[in-house]
């Protein structure tokens, strides 16, 4: 059953709501506040000392970077290291409408709204202020959600304080025709009280194929608009070649967005070829999907055979090579990634981690708003799992399908920057320093794929975006 159209008023925020009830409490970790409230000049400075062949202008000048279209990011990194013990932070995916607010203790207990606050006054205010040779239109505010509506909520209430109106808060999931929404000369339309309303903007929580409701051109402005999505945001293909591209034009900088070695573009007949080439164990991903789903670690030719006899709705898939444990077959040359894990528990198990970075642009640049950290459900072991727990083993997503369009969170291994999980990840100052570094190009660089494939009237450019995605039942979806 849909959920009815609510209004969110202003001055009607309430914390419990908006975080999980272990965040709600919970103090910050002192280095993370620290890092949180350090500025550019320091962590510039800090890191050009430690990673000396940095061009130390450029790195200011991306960190000071303002998008044109990915204005809201959320990067998965896994802390890693290799044969010979370098670690890095390796980006695994960018999220366009991220989750973190509600697993992010607040860092000033005054404050509220917290990061809600921070990103609606910080990226929103600005992304609704008419630019020039913009027309305007008038109407009113609204958030669509098909998921995560402890967050959703966060936003619409923080948008109605901010701006002192009202703000529609609407359920609007996937291939749904809401009889409540219209769509009329570029425009969004919103039926209550027996009469339409038009939008001037709307704060955009969808996350499953977002491209089937929301239009690529709108006088409604859409925050983050969908060609964020399409070209990297919630697309791992265009997203590998986004970071492919931006790291060719990085060279020479002592920068780079580090990755697991992916192939794209990959046909499901020429997948064992590609594992075989990764020694046997790989990750295979349906590159249009989130929350965990559409992700296949295969660790043996038993998961190969399993995967190669599903059916799958896309023709094209990523085929990556896999992060997991030293000790897990014999293909160890220097450059293969291992986790580093969670600090050893009591019982001497580690727990592979991910850690979810969130940025916005700012009038200053890119800057951070929220971390948090997932863990594994069961621990690192030097031996193989087996088929039945290797998702168990490596899979970090907290989301739960109950349904269609129904969803959970698995708390229990949610690891908040507080001042008793934070430690168990075994980060420094340095280590948050890197990974915002590495959210910070990876977003830059699907900003950038962005404004390759939007023409200067602000279309997508058909030709240009197909070539990048040989993927017949996208193209159908996003063009039907």
């Amino acid at each position: 059953m849909r959920q009815p159209i609510e209004i969110i008023k202003p001055n009607s925020f309430e914390a419990d709501n908006h975080w999980y009830p272990k965040a709600l409490n919970a103090t910050i970790h002192p280095m993370v506040n620290f890092f949180m409230n350090l500025d550019v000049e320091r962590m510039v400075n800090r890191y050009c000392h430690l990673n000396p062949s940095v061009k130390r202008e450029k790195l200011k000048e991306i960190l000071n970077y303002k998008t044109k279209y990915y204005h809201w990011c959320g990067a998965d990194l896994i802390n890693v290291t290799t044969k010979n013990g370098t670690r890095k932070m390796v980006v695994i995916e960018n999220n366009s409408c991220p989750s973190g607010q509600k697993s992010m203790p607040l860092q000033f207990d005054n404050q509220e709204e917290g990061g809600y606050k921070s990103l609606i006054e910080n990226a929103f205010v600005p992304f609704m202020k008419c630019k020039r040779g913009v027309p305007k239109v008038e109407g009113k505010l609204a958030v669509f959600y098909d998921k995560n509506p402890m967050e959703a909520s966060g936003y619409a209430h923080a948008i109605a304080n901010r701006f002192n109106e009202e703000v529609f808060y609407i359920p609007f999931y996937n291939d749904e025709r809401h009889d409540k929404i219209r769509y009329v000369n570029d425009q969004f339309y919103v039926f209550h009280k027996k009469a339409w309303h038009p939008i001037r903007g709307v704060f955009r929580y969808l996350t499953k194929k977002p491209w089937n409701r929301l239009p690529i051109r709108s006088k409604t402005r859409i925050f983050n608009p969908i060609i964020a999505c399409l070209s990297g945001g919630r697309n791992k293909t265009t997203a590998a070649k986004a970071y492919d591209m931006y790291n060719a034009d990085l060279n020479k900088t002592g920068l780079k967005i580090n990755t697991p070695e992916t192939i794209w573009d990959v046909n499901k007949e020429e997948i064992p070829l590609w594992v075989k080439r990764f020694g046997g164990q790989a990750v295979i991903k349906v590159p249009y999907m989130n929350a965990g789903q559409g992700v296949f670690p295969i660790l043996s030719e038993e998961q190969l055979e399993t995967f190669m006899a599903k059916e799958f709705t896309y023709d094209r898939f990523i085929v990556q090579s896999l992060i997991g444990n030293f000790n897990w077959g014999t293909s160890k040359e220097a450059n293969k990634l291992f986790h580093v894990g969670t600090i050893p528990n009591a019982r001497g198990n580690a727990y592979v981690t991910d850690i979810r970075f969130m940025t916005s642009t700012t009038a200053n640049g890119i800057r951070p708003i929220a971390i948090y950290a997932r863990r594994a459900k069961k621990p690192l072991k030097n031996e193989i799992p087996s088929e039945k727990e290797s998702w168990e083993v490596l899979g970090t997503n907290l989301s739960i399908k109950l349904g269609e369009n129904q969803w959970t969170s698995d708390t229990s291994r949610l690891l908040l920057p507080d001042r008793r999980d934070f430690n168990k990840l075994g980060l420094g100052l340095d280590d948050l320093i890197e990974a915002y570094i590495q959210t910070t190009l990876s977003m830059i660089a699907i900003d950038k794929m962005c404004s390759n494939l939007i023409s200067p009237k602000g279309v997508l450019k058909k030709r240009l975006f197909k070539s990048l995605n040989d993927d017949s039942k996208l193209i159908n979806e996003i063009f039907e």
